[in-house]
């Protein structure tokens, strides 16, 4: 399984943004898709995630102003990014959970970086 992310970009604080990223391969089952952002000098956090059938969950620092969805038929998570803040300025990793045959596992997208200007 791959994962292809795009939409970042450059806006300014207040402006909004939304990524996408879509999961190929073969005989895969999404169990969960996410997504995550590192900024310089810190560790990778968790943004936001969306299970397969369950809510969403968010960080603290984006509840409110970030809305992630799914398009479970073409295995595709967005997020949408609003009321953007210096703060968020990071590289913005999708993830995804997910079962073949017996096994499950993990993958991570190739990265797209957000930056916000103040």
């Amino acid at each position: 399984v791959q994962l292809q992310a795009s939409g970042g970009g450059s806006v300014q604080a207040g402006g909004s943004l939304r990524l996408s990223c879509a999961a190929s391969g073969t005989m895969f089952i999404i169990n969960s898709m996410g997504w995550y952002r590192q900024a310089p000098g810190k560790q990778r956090e968790l943004v936001a995630a969306m299970p397969t059938g369950i809510s969403a969950n968010y960080a603290d620092s984006v509840k409110g102003r970030f809305t992630i969805s799914r398009d479970n038929a073409a295995n595709a998570v967005y997020l949408q990014m609003n009321s953007l803040e210096p703060e968020d300025t990071a590289v913005y990793y999708c993830n995804a959970l997910y079962s073949t045959g017996y096994r499950n596992r993990e993958v991570w997208g190739q990265g797209t970086q957000v930056t916000v200007s103040s």
